[in-house]
């Protein structure tokens, strides 16, 4: 269902190639490896009771999820409940047995770069929604993993630039927006000021919320952009001569409930040269790692590779890491999340204008929100509305 990513891609003439998913999974929980098959659906091999309780709780989170409007998460029937608590405690309240908490706990971690005591049952109802479902976040297999552009999704922003030429302007931090009947005046870190009749801010916004505006933002707005966090997490690739872990006949993706890495993924190229295997330390493990040596952070990821796929992954040719929580414009990844309170209380706030300044971006989204095709989704609103006001002005 990301249909605006995959017309963009045509769109700039890129190709895209599936993420390897033939063979087994590994699953690694409550001590236990064992392999799953890599078909939607599958189930690891837990007991009767954890299954149970894992297929009970994830149709009542299922249930809960498509009961949350996505252009008003607030207005949900039960809104006030939800997000006046955490996914945590909705976790201990709807699942009785350890492993499957610990399903949903690990799939949080995955998904939002945050522990669930972090963000609001509400918030991880409604981002489900927007991604048709939980399991839809999470796999390969007809699911929000499943396709890769050729030539990294850098190419995506690389080709729209070129078609775009000198109307992109690389390093030229914006500092300051003075906003008012007159229009913006934008001003650079250089000094340079820019003027328009309107301005779209595309920030994360908790970073949106660090600039100086002139007036200030109304303080529903400012306090939005106060409980916005990024997710936690360092994002590894791990480096071999061939994708030794085919031969076995595992595809590479790995899921447990012991870190610092907890889930991987096949990050091989298409011509299958060299063997990559991406991971991430999320949520408290990123937290964590991040205050440690990038020698200790690559020890302990091939520790947990080779916990997943054997000897042969002690040896890899080379780490190659990015601590997304480090990066001046980003603070962490892959998006923001909404504590508790926040929808209910502030969620209006979160596109509505301020003026001539336009809101967009990925946390903007009502569809795929947090990822690439919510952000595309949402910039089309955003310029819609743009064009709309100006029309309403002439």
């Amino acid at each position: 269902t990301q249909n605006r990513m995959y017309e963009l891609v045509d769109e700039l003439g890129l190709e895209t190639f599936p993420t390897y998913n033939s063979g087994q999974h590994v699953v690694d929980l409550g001590g236990r490896r064992s392999r799953l098959g890599a078909a939607r659906g599958a189930v690891p091999k837990l007991g009767p009771f954890v299954l149970a309780d894992l297929f009970r709780g994830l149709r009542r989170f299922d249930a809960v999820a498509n009961s949350v409007p996505l252009d008003q998460p607030w207005a949900a029937a039960d809104a006030a409940e939800l997000d006046g608590q955490t996914f945590e405690t909705w976790i201990r309240e709807n699942l009785r047995t350890d492993l499957g908490r610990a399903y949903f706990r690990i799939a949080t971690e995955a998904v939002f770069s945050a522990e669930s005591s972090d963000l609001s049952a509400l918030h991880a109802a409604f981002y489900a929604h927007s991604g048709a479902d939980l399991e839809t976040l999470l796999s390969v297999d007809r699911g929000a993993q499943q396709d890769r552009v050729v030539g990294g999704t850098i190419r995506i922003s690389e080709e729209m630039a070129a078609r775009l030429d000198d109307r992109v302007r690389l390093s030229s931090p914006v500092r300051r927006i003075d906003h008012g009947g007159q229009g913006v005046r934008v001003e650079l870190r250089s000094g340079e000021v820019v003027e328009g009749d309107r301005v779209i801010v595309t920030l994360p916004p908790t970073l949106a919320g660090r600039l100086e505006y002139s007036p200030a933002m109304p303080s529903w707005r400012d306090q939005l952009t106060q409980r916005l966090p990024a997710g936690s997490v360092i994002k590894l690739h791990v480096v071999y001569d061939a994708p030794f872990w085919r031969e076995d006949g595992l595809t590479g993706q790995a899921a447990s409930d012991r870190g610092p890495v907890k889930v991987t993924f096949d990050n091989t190229p298409p011509g299958g040269d060299p063997g990559i295997i991406v991971g991430f330390m999320e949520a408290n493990d990123g937290r964590i790692w991040g205050r440690r040596s990038e020698a200790e952070r690559r020890d302990a990821a091939v520790a947990c590779l080779v916990r997943y796929f054997g000897p042969r992954a002690a040896h890899p040719l080379e780490y190659v890491e990015r601590d997304w929580m480090a990066e001046e414009f980003s603070r962490g990844c892959y998006g923001a999340h909404f504590t508790p309170g926040v929808w209910t209380a502030f969620g209006e706030a979160l596109r509505t204008p301020v003026g001539p300044i336009h809101w967009a971006g990925a946390e903007c989204a009502t569809v795929w929100n947090g990822y690439m095709e919510g952000a595309v989704r949402s910039g089309e609103r955003a310029a819609d509305d743009v064009l709309a006001a100006e029309g309403a002005g002439r």
